[in-house]
């Protein structure tokens, strides 16, 4: 079924209340991370006066003056092996970079293979077009959101990402990557 959509839960600011309807369940965990990313790098920039990168579970922010060639970011499906054997680097110099995928959070169920980004506008999992794809915006949420929205989206999703002026690196299912305008150059794993 169609998820109920964000209209339906409600939040009573005077009791600190978020109701929602009967069997809606809400995860904010990714934007949770997202946004604690954003919230800490600013204070340990503010508190600290240097460079800071913050890495929360593959969602990062910098804030200050960045290393000789940027703060590089290891990319790949898995970010646990990322360090390790990564797929492609970038150099982030400014604001936020999330990747959101498929392939590390996914099970079979009743003959199929699922994972845990659900399409709203039908209740199921999104189609499997994007493996991974990574954003950078100017905050830790906004790429997560996109990074999310551009998964849901599939084939709309690079000229959705590029309308926004949002870069981008779209890997799918296949293994094709497919980027957008001010998408940094890479250096790609040997």
């Amino acid at each position: 079924m169609p998820a109920p959509g964000w209209h339906r839960v409600l939040f009573d600011s005077a009791l600190r209340l978020v109701v929602l309807p009967r069997g809606v369940h809400l995860d904010l965990g990714a934007t949770a991370k997202a946004l604690a990313a954003d919230r800490a790098a600013r204070r340990i920039h503010a508190a600290l006066g240097c460079g800071v990168l913050v890495n929360l579970g593959g969602d990062l922010r910098v804030a200050g003056a960045e290393p000789a060639g940027g703060w590089q970011i290891a990319l790949g499906d898995d970010h646990a092996d990322a360090v390790t054997r990564p797929d492609a680097s970038v150099a982030l110099n400014t604001g936020g970079l999330a990747t959101s995928g498929t392939t590390r959070r996914r099970w079979r169920h009743a003959d199929r293979t699922v994972h845990h980004i659900v399409d709203p506008r039908t209740g199921d999992v999104a189609e499997p077009l994007w493996r991974t794809v990574s954003v950078a915006a100017k905050s830790t949420v906004d790429a997560n959101t996109a990074s999310t929205a551009a998964v849901v989206l599939g084939a709309d999703a690079p000229r959705w990402l590029a309308q926004r002026r949002l870069p981008a690196r779209l890997t799918s299912e296949a293994g094709d990557v497919v980027t957008t305008p001010g998408w940094p150059a890479e250096r790609i794993a040997a």
